[in-house]
């Protein structure tokens, strides 16, 4: 299955071939992250090659190809976060069924890729949650520019904080994005 993201390539359900593929993005991103001061979210364990086969499995493994391979990747659940059951701080925007995205990453910054994915997530599904580290500026500046909403703070299973963030079709928020 491709789809069109809008004039970044196709984003489409990644296969065994991509994998390789896949494990060099988390690896640059990683990288990337290091050498912008967020060093704590993606530690050299994590994510690997082994997690996306794990997501690819479920069919929940989604790339960026522009041509000549993935350029980016994400995974896509459609099934609840039991990390997101205990929200701190503002609460989800609804409690109603909902998508979550996970380890988003592009093979280099600066070229509109994690908004193209962030864009293609948004066109398909109406109610999305997503977290991040409070030190990866670029992802939450991503995800705000595409619709997402900060809310609280989730805890992850390893008891780290993450930013959690909701994006629902047409919801309306005042002004700074909090209700």
């Amino acid at each position: 299955m491709h789809e069109d993201s809008g004039g970044h390539g196709l984003v489409r359900l990644a296969t065994e071939g991509d994998l390789d593929s896949v494990a060099d993005i988390y690896a640059a991103a990683r990288a990337f992250m290091r050498a912008h001061g967020n060093a704590a979210q993606w530690p050299d364990h994590y994510p690997t090659r082994v997690d996306a086969e794990c997501d690819l499995a479920l069919g929940a493994l989604w790339v960026l190809d522009e041509g000549s391979g993935p350029v980016g990747c994400m995974s896509v659940f459609d099934r609840p976060d039991r990390t997101y059951a205990d929200i701190q701080g503002e609460t989800w925007l609804n409690d109603d069924p909902y998508w979550v995205m996970h380890r988003l990453a592009v093979a280099e910054s600066g070229h509109g890729r994690g908004s193209a994915l962030l864009a293609w997530l948004c066109d398909r599904h109406d109610n999305v949650r997503a977290d991040t580290h409070e030190l990866n500026a670029p992802m939450r500046r991503a995800l705000e520019r595409a619709g997402f909403v900060r809310r609280g703070t989730i805890i992850c299973d390893d008891g780290t904080p993450r930013i959690a963030y909701h994006f629902v079709r047409g919801q309306s928020l005042p002004a700074g994005g909090v209700a």
